[in-house]
């Protein structure tokens, strides 16, 4: 594989400590550096920092202690409405929390769409309120989104035992948005680009999408919250009964509290508890301690 023996030295060297976090592209396969056009905006939710203009996808790695990993693996697809990423709410703090469990994590960076504007909250209402107009924003950068996310799984297999992690064990992990790339990728083409397991947290997927379950799909673990702002439950009670026809194992969790966009944060909500139950899934499943 293209470049695998200069990748594996650097990441033997530099990656297989439990605190040590890399980035990687996924297209080039090449340890990335900080991109110049991305930015980040703490001014909406300082402790919730907002990762936007992102124009190269790419992965940061956060392994578990080799000493209590059992191999399985999640690629995590932050949301943000495709204008920018709860990269920590919805990213690190999630991957972080995995690890205690024995589970190594991916932070996937895709890519969104453009901001001329260095505040991507207000950007993204103001382009928004014109329904046409967001049709026309989404259509072009769904399918390179969903490209990312697909990308991503080939990249971590192929990588696998350079990561230490099986590559029979790895899964995909998306809120809101990022549950396009994490849905989709359950019906990629290719095996080596499709999960073994699937979350779509308060998972946006859009009608376009085709969503075929059939025995070989991908388990799934849902949540979302009954006061979804968004208005996303429906798609996770769709999802569920889909996958419950076809006789493929689910789980899901409704909670009648939680908002859109809970994640990691602490509202003093059962809905805070929805990653315990995530761990519980995991372990039933044999993945995590």
């Amino acid at each position: 594989m293209k470049y695998k023996v200069i990748f594996a030295i650097a990441l033997f060297i530099s990656t297989f400590s439990a605190s040590a976090q890399k980035e990687f592209s996924i297209w080039a396969d090449k340890e990335l550096r900080k991109q110049s056009a991305e930015q980040i905006d703490t001014t909406v939710w300082p402790n919730d920092p907002l990762l936007f203009n992102v124009s190269e996808a790419s992965l940061t790695f956060y392994p578990a202690d080799p000493a209590v990993s059992k191999g399985a693996s999640v690629i995590i697809c932050p949301g943000g409405a495709f204008f920018y990423l709860h990269v920590k709410t919805e990213g690190s703090d999630v991957a972080k929390w995995l690890n205690k469990k024995g589970v190594s994590a991916f932070v996937l960076k895709y890519r969104l769409i453009h901001c001329e504007t260095s505040h991507p909250v207000s950007e993204r209402y103001e382009k928004m309120k014109d329904s046409s107009n967001t049709r026309k924003l989404f259509a072009p950068l769904i399918p390179l989104a969903i490209a990312d996310g697909k990308q991503a799984i080939s990249f971590v297999r192929v990588h696998a035992k350079d990561f230490g992690i099986a590559p029979d064990k790895l899964g995909v992990m998306g809120f809101s948005a990022g549950g396009v790339l994490c849905v989709a990728s359950a019906f990629d083409s290719s095996l080596e680009g499709r999960p073994n397991f699937i979350a779509p947290i308060y998972a946006f997927v859009p009608p376009t999408l085709q969503v075929t379950v059939v025995k070989s799909t991908a388990p799934m673990f849902i949540a979302a919250a009954s006061d979804d702002e968004a208005h996303l439950v429906p798609t996770s009670i769709n999802l569920y009964n889909k996958w419950l026809a076809a006789g493929v194992p689910a789980e899901l969790h409704i909670y009648s509290k939680g908002g859109h966009g809970f994640g990691m944060n602490k509202n003093n909500l059962p809905s805070d508890k929805w990653i315990d139950r995530f761990g519980d899934w995991l372990k039933l499943q044999g993945l995590s301690n």
